[in-house]
């Protein structure tokens, strides 16, 4: 009887210090059978923003949003309560302010020495961020549960469960598929490859899985798919399920391989075309170079006519100036002998006086030799004189017609002379007109050539800038290809 009292009070110290234990680490209140709050520890008042003066007394359904306080489902749940059954879930309640809070608690009713409950504890743990979380990410997965296609695997393989988008894309139903393995969607002979038992080795260790997968649906149909698989670990990390979320992207797999297909085409079109554009550049670039090289002689010879036509201009410029002296010369001459031929002219009048006075003479001389004879021994003096006088004038005389002969023939070759002269002036007249006319147009084609040689020259330039730019267009057809080359790689690997 002792040690029944002994092991009893054990008991209650054992229990009484569990409770205090709860008390310190969870939250508690106490309610009467018929739902009125007895007690709350600081833990409980702290979670609901209360002070215990404010709850004492009160309902238990103030902790319990409006919409469910009236419900057959919390009556229900008082009743089992009062019959002495124990509760234990996670609670949706409210604080103070209106707020949800979330509980993960237990209703424990407390009987008596008859086994009647007399009042009903509750030890509680706030999980409102967790289930927040919970929220959250249930919220993510009914989202993508109604967008992509879903279906879970065990680490072996074999198929739990799929969502109906799964079961559409690829037209089974859910009994079809239970407990098969997941090689019945892959093309026949995947299955015993090395890749294939790697892919799932990787999942069973835990290791995310994502691609562009080729699968086959329940008619045979190729179905391509952009797919995740999801290794689903427990609370020790481990893995214990695959998920996978999956989008059919066949249509768009398709399209790229239409693609594909085409751009190969095209690619084969353009290296035809890129070769054919290369020899034609390589055959510009030739032919420009020749050409560049023909424009460059040109040039050259262009420069030698030029500086041969500026040395013609320049002889001729020269040539004129002397013409021009020539002419102005002869003009002096033929003013000079126009003078001479006037002297010459006026000698002819003195000579024709000279004559007439040695007729003069003559016949003084003449009459001088009569009266002579007529005075006798005295005028034969005076005859003497007389002869000398008559010699004399026939001498002047003969003098006279041989310069007369002489002056004829001087005017006869003044004449020709300013006859010669005159002809002289008019031929160099005329080579005067023609040298300045000639220095003219040498000027003028001087002037022609030196634009002719800068015309070359700029067409050389132009050449060289040509022969350039097809050497530009050689290289970026090459370089064209590379990015084709290119181009087809990325469209092969789109079309993977």
């Amino acid at each position: 009887m002792v040690f029944s009292r002994i092991f009893q009070s054990g008991k209650t110290q054992d229990a009484t210090q569990v409770l205090d234990a709860l008390n310190l680490s969870m939250a508690s209140i106490e309610f009467s059978m018929d739902g009125r709050i007895l007690s709350a520890n600081e833990n409980f008042l702290a979670l609901t923003g209360y002070t215990l003066s404010e709850i004492v007394g009160k309902q238990h359904s103030i902790f319990v949003p409006v919409e469910e306080r009236d419900t057959p489902e919390y009556h229900a749940f008082w009743k089992k309560l009062r019959s002495g059954e124990f509760q234990s879930a996670a609670f949706r309640r409210v604080n103070k302010k209106g707020q949800d809070v979330w509980m993960e608690a237990s209703y424990n009713p407390v009987l008596d020495g008859r086994g009647v409950p007399v009042k009903v504890i509750k030890f509680a743990t706030d999980i409102t961020e967790r289930r927040q979380e919970r929220a959250v990410l249930q919220s993510v997965y009914n989202a993508i549960n109604k967008a992509q296609a879903v279906i879970e695997f065990d680490l072996d393989g074999k198929i739990l469960t799929a969502n109906q988008k799964f079961l559409a894309l690829f037209g089974y139903r859910l009994n079809d598929i239970e407990g098969k393995h997941h090689s019945m969607f892959v093309e026949a002979g995947v299955k015993g490859t090395r890749e294939y038992s790697d892919f799932w080795r990787a999942l069973k260790q835990g290791e995310f899985q994502q691609g562009q997968y080729k699968r086959v649906a329940k008619n045979g149909q190729v179905v391509w798919i952009e797919a995740s698989y999801n290794p689903v670990l427990d609370p020790m990390g481990k893995p214990f399920k695959v998920i996978k979320f999956a989008t059919d992207v066949t249509e768009q797999v398709n399209l790229l391989i239409e693609l594909k297909s085409m751009i190969d085409n095209n690619f084969s079109d353009i290296d035809v075309n890129i070769e054919i554009l290369g020899n034609t550049a390589t055959d510009a670039v030739t032919a420009a170079t020749d050409t560049s090289e023909t424009v460059h002689t040109v040039a050259t010879s262009a420069e030698q006519l030029a500086a041969s036509i500026a040395e013609i201009s320049r002889s001729m410029a020269q040539s004129r100036s002397a013409t021009e002296r020539v002419f102005e010369q002869t003009v002096a001459a033929d003013s000079s002998t126009q003078r001479m031929s006037e002297v010459v002219a006026a000698m002819g009048n003195i000579v024709e006086v000279i004559q007439d006075i040695a007729g003069q003479i003559n016949l003084l001389a003449l009459n001088a030799t009569i009266e002579s004879a007529r005075a006798g021994d005295a005028g034969k003096g005076f005859a003497v004189v007389a002869n000398e006088v008559k010699n004399l004038a026939n001498q002047a005389a003969r003098a006279t017609d041989q310069i007369a002969e002489e002056i004829s023939g001087i005017q006869s070759i003044t004449t020709e002379v300013v006859d010669a002269l005159g002809t002289i002036r008019n031929s160099v007249e005329m080579v005067r007109d023609s040298v300045t006319n000639i220095s003219s147009a040498v000027e003028e084609q001087s002037a022609v050539t030196d634009g002719v040689s800068q015309n070359i020259q700029s067409m050389r330039h132009t050449v060289e800038a040509v022969s350039r730019n097809i050497g530009d267009i050689q290289k970026s057809a090459g370089s064209v290809a590379t990015s084709v080359n290119r181009t087809r790689e990325a469209a092969e690997i789109l079309a993977r």
